[in-house]
């Protein structure tokens, strides 16, 4: 299906949730521009806006009616105007969608995004909305054309769903059970990144160790990173996110043996307290996490391990959340992504007696963020005096133009602010580093969440990924390029034109 209208009509895609929804959207994004759609100048209404939604997020429902209400004047002013909705929530509310804001044109669902452009033509052919959800994967939508975020890392997912029943959780019902690549397709997608330029990937999946289990082989995941060890011109493997119960000492050993996977490792624990963890239905004890850790490390003495953690889980006593304390001290996580629990309609945990009061979460919470933030900056300040090769980033230092920095990630994936002069022989008039490009600064300060190098830059290696960054911005400058440049998924509202 191609747009055929004189104009081009132009799209936004509008991001919640996790690394999986940004992946997504970037299919989406591939999928509208295969069709000929394109991005709007800088402060107009996209005709099309699709909201990419998360249904694991507290008020999700609330946020996503909240835009769509947001974008109702630009719709009645543009009749031509189309509005999508996909993603988990979609998959959750389906028709609810459609009644509660009837404006919207087209709701598909996480197993279908490949409908998108057939089902926004279908409804503005037909005048009247078009609900599509499937309750299984029609497509895997690594075949499906992308428009990706960044020329020099990209997401390559090796599995979609999930087999596990964690109580907390309503990815599974919305998603699926788990579904795997085959080897061979997806090391044919990360050779394909690397000739355009791409440096980095991370390897995507609910549960990336489980990988390997549809087609009967439980070592398949470390098998993965081998072999992306053998793939010329890929200088950084990333995962995310492995399960502590599925995790081998295979993978730990194809970790630290091949090169150019990263000693970087997110793994959840959600809770320390063995009791809760059975009420979360998490099959693994904090023994066996911590056990991990401590293999992890070493063989990896420099790996930086974060985690996601959740506080108030129903039932949660102050001695569970001490418990949780104490994993967290052992651990020395270099971060964590704390969250308070809210009630999911639809998990088993949203009906279980215990839920624990607001006020009670939230003075748990504060304890654990400050215990936390104290480790963190410990952890970062062990960094100081060392040398980093960084691979430059756009848009992470939201302050680099104030502070005349800019800012990459290093190895272990910690953000490090750097100054872009160079020092020694490349220095004087020498080009900037470009995002893409990798920079080897030293250290000069530790914050708990960001590096600082202040000094001049010790060397600068120019990479095809920094070409790639370059060939990109200078077609988009050649071209117009509309309001967000090459880029094509947003993680906030859209913007609309106020007449």
């Amino acid at each position: 299906m191609t747009v055929t209208e004189e104009r081009a009509r132009t799209y936004e895609v509008i991001t919640y949730g996790c690394q999986m929804n940004v992946h997504d959207s970037e299919r989406l994004s591939g999928l509208l521009e295969d069709a000929g759609y394109v991005r709007p100048a800088e402060g107009e209404t996209a005709d099309v806006v699709v909201f990419n939604t998360c249904a694991v997020r507290e008020n999700a429902d609330n946020r996503l009616y909240g835009n769509l209400g947001h974008l109702r004047p630009a719709k009645v002013r543009n009749p031509g105007m189309q509005i999508a909705v996909g993603g988990c929530l979609a998959q959750k509310d389906q028709g609810e969608i459609v009644r509660k804001a009837p404006w919207v044109d087209v709701v598909f669902g996480t197993h279908n995004i490949g409908s998108l452009p057939v089902l926004l033509e279908r409804a503005r052919v037909a005048q009247e909305a078009q609900v599509e959800i499937k309750e299984s994967l029609e497509v895997f939508p690594s075949t499906l054309p992308t428009k990706r975020e960044s020329p020099y890392a990209a997401w390559v997912s090796i599995s979609v769903g999930c087999n596990n029943t964690c109580t907390f959780c309503i990815v599974p019902s919305l998603r699926g059970k788990e579904k795997d690549r085959r080897p061979g397709d997806v090391l044919g997608e990360v050779r394909s990144l690397v000739d355009l330029g791409v440096l980095e990937v991370t390897l995507l999946g609910q549960n990336v160790n489980t990988y390997g289990v549809e087609f009967g082989d439980r070592l398949a995941f470390g098998k993965l990173l081998r072999a992306c060890g053998d793939v010329e011109g890929l200088e950084r493997v990333r995962f995310t996110s492995p399960h502590p119960a599925a995790f081998t000492d295979d993978v730990i050993a194809a970790m630290a043996e091949t090169p150019n996977v990263m000693h970087q490792l997110h793994m959840p624990l959600q809770s320390g307290s063995d009791r809760v963890l059975r009420a979360m239905r998490r099959s693994y004890r904090a023994e066996r996490y911590l056990g991990i850790i401590e293999r992890v490390r070493a063989a990896m003495p420099d790996a930086a391990i974060s985690t996601d953690i959740i506080v108030g889980f129903p039932g949660e006593t102050e001695e569970d959340f001490q418990a949780t304390l104490d994993v967290v001290r052992a651990s020395r996580f270099a971060n964590a992504f704390t969250f308070q629990y809210s009630i999911r309609p639809g998990t088993p945990a949203a009906t279980m007696d215990g839920q624990v009061p607001k006020e009670v979460v939230q003075e748990r919470y504060e304890r654990l963020v400050a215990l936390q933030n104290d480790i963190s900056w410990a952890e970062n300040k062990a960094q100081v005096g060392r040398t980093l090769e960084v691979l430059v980033a756009e848009g992470e230092g939201r302050k680099d133009d104030a502070t005349q920095r800019m800012s990459g990630r290093a190895p272990d994936n910690r953000l490090v602010h750097f100054v872009p002069t160079l020092g020694g022989e490349q220095g004087g008039d020498a080009a900037p580093p470009r995002p893409g490009d990798m920079v080897t600064v030293e250290v000069t300060y530790a914050a708990p969440h960001h590096l600082v190098a202040d000094g001049p830059a010790l060397a600068l290696r120019r990479t095809r990924a920094g070409d790639a960054w370059e060939a990109r911005q200078n077609a988009a400058c050649g071209t117009g390029g509309g309001a967000g440049g090459p880029g094509a998924v947003s993680l906030g509202m859209p913007s609309v034109r106020r007449s």
